[in-house]
């Protein structure tokens, strides 16, 4: 009996696991990272159903001052969403009609500068874990315990995909500042011969 009652155990364990695995991975969201060339704009769209809530957030992770453009439309051209030299933001909004909602990251403003671009585009909810999650019954123990996994897991691959953010714009701000001082000594190590050179120049001339 013990037995058959471990089985049934793990059994509902795998049960949740796999709910899980099944909602992380059928979550409706455009996550992109793209090279937005100088003088260029990009623009991206999204079939989207009336009523339904999305948010749009982005980055920029490297190039220039780290900022763009970033402009939303509604199916009718209404403007939603603008705002200029912007480095990172987060928009929220209710579609208000059906139909293909577009956003675009321009780079216009630079003439030499290209961008790298990352954004994540939300459409909807996820959906619910249980069929009666929504309901008035209650949750038993084990989808109690499953609805605070995966909640878990959602917070754990936002902190994971804004960390990567962080540190992937850490290492071009490095690499900047580390080119910024390599040219810089090396046009001191230039200074410096120059100097010493015109030094030689005048001792051996008063010496002649």
């Amino acid at each position: 009996m013990k037995m058959l009652q471990d089985v049934v155990k793990e059994s509902r364990w795998w049960t949740c696991l796999s709910l899980l695995l099944l909602c992380i991975g059928f979550a409706k969201s455009s996550e992109i990272t793209f090279e937005l060339p100088d003088n260029a704009k990009q623009c991206f769209y999204e079939d989207i159903t009336k009523g339904t809530k999305c948010t749009l957030e982005f980055q920029v992770i490297t190039g220039g001052h780290y900022d763009v453009d970033c402009r939303l439309e509604d199916p009718d051209g209404i403007v939603l969403y603008k705002e200029m030299k912007k480095q990172y933001d987060s928009f929220t909004f209710t579609a208000s009609r059906d139909g293909a909602y577009k956003f675009c990251f321009s780079n216009e403003f630079s003439t030499f500068t290209h961008k790298t671009v990352y954004f994540d585009f939300q459409v909807g909810e996820d959906p619910p874990l249980f069929p009666n999650e929504n309901r008035a019954t209650a949750l038993t123990q084990m989808e109690s315990a499953c609805v605070s996994i995966h909640e878990a897991l959602k917070s754990v691959i936002d902190y994971q995909t804004h960390f990567r953010l962080r540190e992937a714009q850490g290492r071009s701000r490095a690499e900047d500042l580390n080119t910024r001082v390599a040219y810089w000594s090396i046009g001191e190590a230039i200074i410096l011969l120059v100097t010493a050179q015109n030094k030689t120049r005048i001792i051996i001339s008063y010496e002649s």
